[in-house]
């Protein structure tokens, strides 16, 4: 079906005149934003079959809902799971880049977004990287997919951080999971955050390790995030999120080599993943671990 022909199965465009442009990224949909008398919205094509990435698409249309509710996200207009299509409110602003995340102006106000996110409406599904990784890896070693040299001999060390980290019990509240530079839009006054794929209630630890993961954050600029999310400088804070965004490079890595197997996108999602997976050895085998280890069990 072409694109216009899809356009008018939606009833907040069907028969207007409309201008269609298409956006940069989306790495598992196409987005475009249509323009009409009335409207100005971004319309996100999906594929019909994400299966082996775990994508439900019709938690990410309802946690889209919710993350709209808290007033981080904008609003939801109409959803199609037959046509695997989801409109939101188009926002007009500068998209950023990992030079805006890593901007000291811009980590109080990234902090005060995701504070407004995870204050709002609970998602209808949980996230946790490790049982995500764990989904991943069976994907991967059933299909026979590519793996990184080294990827199973750190199993033991993921249980490590899992053992420990499980020892202080977090409540979780809705992350969007995915908050990587092109997520957060600045409209000139406040911040969005957009695209809920993999959205799900989940440590908030993890929220701002995979953001600074995202962005390449060094430790004083995660520090600084962690210290102005929580209004203090809390140092096991600070020590489980760097430890859960070392999980998020590790996990991400699979993700990247079920893409690069199975994707029909032009994108080098092997590079990308191996960028992630390179950081995560130097965390999950580095000289700090134990340290890292020691501090996010100890109280704040």
């Amino acid at each position: 079906m072409g694109l216009d022909a899809l356009f008018d199965t939606l009833d907040c465009l069907r028969d207007q005149p409309r201008e269609v442009v298409a956006l940069d990224g989306g790495l598992t949909n196409r987005n475009y934003r249509v323009t009409t008398p009335e409207r100005d919205v971004v319309v996100r094509v999906s594929h019909k079959d994400d299966s082996l990435l775990a994508i439900d698409r019709s938690a990410e249309h309802a946690n889209s809902r919710a993350a709209a509710a808290s007033g981080a996200a904008p609003a939801v207009l109409e959803y199609s799971p037959e046509h695997s299509l989801l409109v939101v409110a188009y926002v007009s602003g500068r998209t950023f880049d990992a030079d805006d995340m890593r901007d000291p102006g811009n980590l109080p106000r990234v902090s005060a977004v995701c504070r407004q996110l995870h204050a709002g409406p609970r998602f209808v599904t949980d996230f946790d990287m490790f049982e995500v990784q764990r989904r991943y890896l069976d994907t991967v070693l059933e299909h026979g997919f590519k793996l990184p040299d080294g990827y199973l001999d750190l199993g033991p060390t993921v249980d490590r951080i899992r053992v420990a980290l499980a020892a202080d019990e977090v409540a979780t509240v809705p992350c969007n999971n995915d908050l990587l530079a092109a997520n957060v839009i600045d409209d000139g006054t406040r911040l969005w955050l957009i695209d809920y794929e993999y959205a799900g209630n989940n440590d908030p630890c993890f929220e701002l390790g995979n953001l600074a993961s995202e962005s390449n954050l060094s430790v004083a600029e995660l520090t600084a995030l962690v210290s102005a999310y929580f209004d203090a400088e809390r140092p096991a804070k600070i020590a489980r999120t760097r430890l859960l965004g070392a999980m998020a490079q590790y996990g991400w890595m699979l993700w990247a080599s079920i893409q690069a197997a199975t994707s029909g996108i032009e994108f080098d999602f092997w590079s990308w993943g191996m960028e992630k997976y390179d950081r995560a050895v130097e965390t999950l085998a580095g000289d700090e671990l134990d340290a890292l280890l020691s501090a996010a069990q100890r109280p704040d």
